[in-house]
C-alpha cells in the first residue's frame, strides 16, 4: 500500500439498551453458499482480480508454506454496520449514543463458541493456530492444508513481471460455522504494504530547503526571475507554522483541550520527544505537558529494509508536530505498527479501537485501489465500524499522485481512503497573508518548469505534472448514502451507473510549495545528528491538520466525541462552515518560484530554480461545490463553531 502501502448495565441487558435499527447495512463481504462446493459458504473477494486463467502458471507446490488470518464476523455483522451508521448520522435518533469498547465487543464481537468452532475447523484441516485475537485467528501450514481448509486450489499467477500465489477460486468455510468467518487474508502472497503519502526526505540524511522564501504568501516577490502567467510571482513559503494554520482554519480560542488524538504509522522515531519539544519551543506553540505525548509500540519490528523503516520517522514527526501546532492542548498517542504491511497496520488500528486510545485517528499512509483485495477491504471496514460504534473517527490521506495516471498509467483512487467508513482528506495550496489573514486556496496540483540556461525564460512552461492531491471515483466501493445529493452525478457514476464512492470528503493544506515547517533530528554530512527544520507537504500533512481541527470541534461541542464524521461533514455542505475551494480563486493562473539545493543539503552541489504552477491536479479539478480534489472544501471560520450547536 502507500507511507511506500470489538454489558449489562443497571440490571438491563445490552440488547435492551440498543435502539432498534431498520435497514441494516451489509458488512464488507457477506458469505454466500458456494454453488460449486456444497456444504460450504463462499468467502467472496478472496480470489484477487489479477488471478486470471490467462495468468495461471499452474499449481503451487504442496510443501510451500502459507501464513493466513481468518477474520471473525462476530455475532451480528449486519447489526454492527447498522449501528455504526445510526450513531454517526446527525439525523438519527441514535446519533452519538456510542458504546464502550467492552460493550461493543460483547454485543458485536465473536462469541467463545464461534472462536472455538473456527479453531477446531482450522486445526482439523492440518493448520497450526499461531495467534488468537478479538478479530482474527492466525494460522500457518503448508499449501495442501490450506487448500483443504478453504476449499480451493492455490496456483501461481503472473502479476506484472513477477509471480505470486493465489486461490484459483474464492475460498470458503463450512456452512456449519454459520457465518462466523468474515474473510481470510494471506492466501495470496502478493505484497500488501503501505507507503507514507507525503514528500519526505530520508531522515537518515539531512534535507534542507534553500532560499529565498516568503514568510507569508506574497511577502517576497521573485523580481529577478521571468514572469509566469504574465506577472512576477512570489517565492515559495518557508513553511507555515501553527499560528498561521490555526488562523486559516478558524481555530478561534479552542485548543483541543481534553481531546485524545491517535496517530498510526509504521515503526517509531527514536527522537520524537526531543524533536516535538524543540519544534514547539522554537515556534511559539504551547509546550508539551508531561504525559501529553505517548507512544504505544510493538515488541518487535519486521521488514525494516523492505519498508524503508527510517523513512517513516519523518512521517511520525510531521503528524505529531502538525497535530500539536493546530490543537496544542490535545493529548496525542502515537501507535506504531511493526511494519508497513497491512496485517501490522490493521493491528495498530485495532489496538486503538480495542483500547479506545483516542476518539480521532490520523493516518497518513495507503496504496492504490488496484492493489487492494476485497478480503483486506472487509477486514479494514470491520475495524472502522467497530470504531464508529465507539465514537472513533478515522482520517486518511487521499494520496499524492492526483488521479494516479502518471504513477500507474491507470486512473484510480487510493485506499484505505476509498472506504465508505473513513474520512478521506484531500489537499490544497494555501495562501495565508500578512497578519495571518486567510487569502485563498486552490486544489493541490503541481506542474514544474525549470529556468532556462540563459535565465530569461521557463523551459517548456508550465511543465509536467509532478504531484497533487489524490481523488476521483472508486471502482469497487458503492456510493455511501451521505454522498447522495451532494456529489455530482457525473463523478458518482464515472465507473458505474449505480454510483460509487468519490474521494475525498474534506481537505486542508498539502502543497509542499505552501507547506508546513517541520523539525526533525537528521544525520549531517559530517556524521553528526542534529535537529534541523525543513518545509514539507503532501496529504500526509492534510490528514493530521484535519484531525487536529476535529479535536477543536470536539472541544467546541463540550468534549462529546464526533465519531465517524462523514455524515456530519456532508450535512454542513453548502454552509459557512467551509471554504469552497477552486483552482482559480483569484481569476487567473497562479504559481510560485522555488530555488532548491541540488544535493538537498547545501549549495556545494549547485542550485536548481523552477516555477511551480498551482491548481493543476492531473485530470482532477477543484471547482465550485463538491469536487474530487477538495471534497466539500476546507474548514472555514464557521466550521469549528458549528459543532457547538450539536
Amino acid at each position: 500500500m502507500r507511507s511506500n502501502r470489538a454489558k449489562v448495565r443497571a440490571g438491563v441487558s445490552m440488547a435492551a439498551t440498543l435502539p432498534m435499527i431498520a435497514g441494516a447495512l451489509a458488512l464488507g463481504i457477506p458469505a454466500a453458499h458456494a454453488a460449486d462446493n456444497p456444504g460450504r459458504d463462499a468467502l467472496a473477494g478472496t480470489k484477487p482480480a489479477w488471478a486470471t486463467a490467462k495468468a495461471d502458471k499452474g499449481a503451487t507446490s504442496n510443501n510451500a508454506q502459507v501464513n493466513a488470518r481468518v477474520y471473525l464476523a462476530g455475532r451480528n455483522a449486519a447489526g454492527l454496520a447498522a449501528y455504526a451508521k445510526a450513531v454517526s448520522d446527525p439525523s438519527s435518533p441514535s446519533y452519538g449514543k456510542y458504546l464502550s469498547a467492552k460493550q461493543t465487543q460483547a454485543h458485536f464481537g465473536a462469541t467463545k463458541a464461534q472462536v472455538a468452532a473456527v479453531k477446531s475447523w482450522l486445526r482439523s484441516s492440518g493448520l497450526t493456530v499461531t495467534k488468537v485475537t478479538q478479530h482474527y485467528i492466525a494460522v500457518t501450514g503448508d499449501v495442501s492444508a490450506a487448500e483443504q481448509a478453504f476449499g480451493t486450489q492455490l496456483h501461481n499467477y503472473a502479476k506484472g513481471s513477477k509471480t505470486y500465489r493465489a486461490p484459483s477460486k474464492a475460498a470458503s468455510a463450512p456452512e456449519g460455522l454459520k457465518g462466523a468467518v468474515l474473510t481470510v487474508t494471506g492466501l495470496d502472497n502478493a505484497p500488501h504494504k503501505a507507503t507514507h503519502a507525503d514528500q519526505l526526505p530520508p531522515p537518515d540524511a539531512v534535507f534542507k530547503n534553500s532560499g529565498p522564501f516568503s514568510s507569508y504568501y506574497g511577502s517576497n516577490i521573485a523580481t529577478t526571475l521571468p514572469d509566469a502567467y504574465g506577472t512576477k510571482i512570489p517565492y515559495a513559503i518557508q513553511g507555515y507554522t501553527g499560528k498561521q494554520l490555526r488562523a486559516a482554519y478558524g481555530a478561534g480560542s479552542y485548543t483541543g483541550k481534553g481531546v485524545r488524538v491517535a496517530i498510526t504509522d509504521a515503526y517509531a522515531s527514536p527522537t520524537i520527544a526531543f524533536d516535538a519539544a524543540t519544534y514547539a519551543n522554537k515556534h511559539g506553540d504551547t509546550a508539551w505537558k508531561t504525559g501529553q505525548l505517548r507512544q504505544s509500540l510493538p515488541k518487535n519490528y519486521t521488514a525494516t529494509k523492505e519498508c524503508g523503516a527510517a523513512g517513516w520517522y519523518g512521517e511520525e514527526t510531521l503528524d505529531v508536530e502538525a497535530v500539536h501546532a493546530v490543537a496544542p492542548d490535545a493529548n496525542v498517542t502515537y501507535v506504531g505498527a511493526a511494519s508497513c504491511m497491512d496485517d501490522d497496520l490493521l493491528d495498530s488500528l485495532s489496538k486503538v479501537v480495542d483500547n479506545h486510545l483516542a476518539d480521532i485517528v490520523s493516518n497518513s499512509w495507503g496504496d492504490i485501489e488496484a492493489n487492494q483485495t476485497p478480503d483486506l477491504a472487509a477486514a479494514y471496514d470491520q475495524v472502522f465500524q467497530f470504531g464508529a460504534v465507539q465514537g472513533i473517527g478515522f482520517y486518511f490521506s487521499s494520496g499524492d499522485n492526483g488521479d494516479e495516471v502518471a504513477n500507474t498509467k491507470t486512473k484510480q483512487v487510493d485506499t484505505p481512503a476509498n472506504s465508505a467508513w473513513v474520512t478521506a482528506v484531500g489537499g490544497t495550496s494555501l495562501a495565508v497573508g500578512k497578519g495571518d489573514k486567510y487569502l485563498w486556496e486552490t486544489g493541490w496540483g503541481t506542474e514544474k518548469a525549470t529556468l532556462s540556461a540563459d535565465g530569461k525564460s521557463w523551459t517548456n512552461f508550465p511543465g509536467a505534472f509532478t504531484s497533487g492531491a489524490g481523488g476521483g471515483t472508486s471502482k469497487t466501493v458503492p456510493q455511501p448514502y451521505y454522498q447522495k445529493n451532494v456529489v455530482p452525478k457525473a463523478l458518482a457514476t464515472a465507473n458505474n451507473a449505480a454510483g460509487n464512492r468519490v474521494v475525498p470528503d474534506i481537505a486542508a493544506i498539502a502543497d509542499p510549495n505552501t507547506g508546513f515547517k517541520v523539525g526533525q533530528t537528521q544525520t549531517f554530512p559530517d556524521g553528526t545528528e542534529q535537529y534541523s527544520e525543513y518545509r514539507i507537504g503532501g496529504t500526509s500533512l492534510a490528514a493530521p491538520v484535519i484531525a487536529a481541527v476535529q479535536a477543536l470541534a470536539q472541544e467546541a461541542r463540550g468534549g462529546k466525541a464526533i465519531g465517524f464524521a462523514n455524515p456530519a461533514i456532508y450535512a454542513k455542505y453548502g454552509t459557512k462552515a467551509y471554504h469552497d475551494v477552486t483552482d482559480n480563486p483569484t481569476g487567473s493562473d497562479l504559481a510560485v518560484a522555488r530555488i532548491d539545493f541540488v544535493n538537498g543539503t547545501d549549495a556545494s552541489g549547485g542550485l536548481a530554480t523552477s516555477v511551480r504552477s498551482l491548481g493543476k491536479d492531473s485530470s482532477l479539478s477543484a471547482v465550485k461545490g463538491y469536487d474530487d480534489v477538495t471534497g466539500v472544501g476546507t474548514p472555514a471560520g464557521g466550521y469549528v463553531e458549528s459543532y457547538r450547536r450539536h
